[in-house]
């Protein structure tokens, strides 16, 4: 079933990222993963994608795996990085062969030790590109990202705001943010989004914090910021994993339901194939909002 109509049922979508694990006891600890977040009903899982075609391989593998045992909707990542028109159009017909409807269409990172992207040769620069591409030949729903902090290489909120208009013009018909720890940056975001005349749903992404190393290095990566007061509540327990968890998990708990009870369409877990904090947070979720059952109007204007 195609996300848009998903995100038109009347109560919020829970869905959750996965990446492709690189060897047999990664796909076993996955397939754990995969297993105990199912009985949780999410709205739809997605699965990432890398530069290298090892890594495309794989991802086009689980998301063809996932959608032939057909228990969970499945959306898979599509990025600009090392690919030439040709072998995107290849792995985007095995996707529409194997029965895939969702599609995230991205531009991908920086080659490794790079810090600008590289047009691949006969390739896309921007995911406006890849978008329009994709809708030009393919009938997937498109979803692209959005940055409640500003994608690392913008110069200012405007400029984002004319990048993100442009994705929705290609074809996007629902966003997903990067990570964020203080919801006030999503709904200004999602304000100035409504303003410029951007109307798809904005689907927050949220990061339940486990380890506070691991956490530090993916919001330096990715632009995102830890509040003060939260950074300093993780360093004083960052000598008691136990600790760090519990406070990651209520942190993140209870961003979910006050971006669900002011109206998000919905959450999306980056889970780093992990389990345990997000199904803590969707048993505290489940309890306010069920997985819905039967459709209802869809309330958002949709370009």
């Amino acid at each position: 079933m195609r996300i848009r109509e998903l995100l038109a049922c009347g109560q919020p979508s829970i869905s959750f990222e996965f990446f492709p694990p690189k060897n047999d006891s990664g796909f076993l600890s996955l397939g754990r993963t995969l297993h105990s977040l199912s009985e949780l009903k999410p709205t739809f899982v997605s699965v990432t994608y890398g530069r290298e075609p090892e890594t495309r391989h794989r991802t086009l593998n689980l998301v063809t795996e996932l959608q032939r045992e057909g228990e969970m909707e499945v959306m898979a990542h599509i990025t600009c990085a090392g690919a030439s028109r040709d072998q995107l159009r290849e792995l985007l017909s095995a996707l529409a062969d194997a029965g895939v409807q969702n599609v995230l269409a991205l531009r991908g990172d920086p080659a490794p030790g790079e810090t600008q992207f590289e047009r691949p040769p006969d390739g896309f620069s921007h995911a406006n590109e890849l978008a329009a591409f994709i809708r030009s030949e393919f009938s997937f729903c498109l979803g692209g990202a959005c940055y409640p902090e500003l994608h690392p290489e913008a110069t200012n909120s405007e400029k984002e705001l004319q990048h993100l208009q442009r994705k929705v013009e290609a074809g996007c018909e629902f966003l997903i943010t990067q990570l964020f720890f203080d919801n006030e940056r999503y709904y200004n975001f999602v304000a100035q989004a409504r303003a410029a005349g951007i109307g798809v749903p904005i689907i927050p992404g949220i990061m339940p914090i486990t380890n506070v190393n691991q956490i530090e290095r993916f919001t330096q990566m990715c632009g995102a910021t830890i509040p003060e007061p939260l950074r300093s509540e993780l360093q004083r327990r960052q000598d008691d994993p136990n600790a760090v968890l519990a406070m990651g998990v209520a942190h993140a708990t209870a961003q979910c339901l006050d971006l669900l009870q002011r109206g998000a369409p919905g959450v999306h877990f980056y889970t780093l194939n992990k389990s345990p904090a997000t199904q803590t947070i969707l048993m505290a979720i489940r309890t306010a909002y069920p997985p819905a059952r039967t459709p209802a109007v869809h309330n958002y204007k949709i370009p």
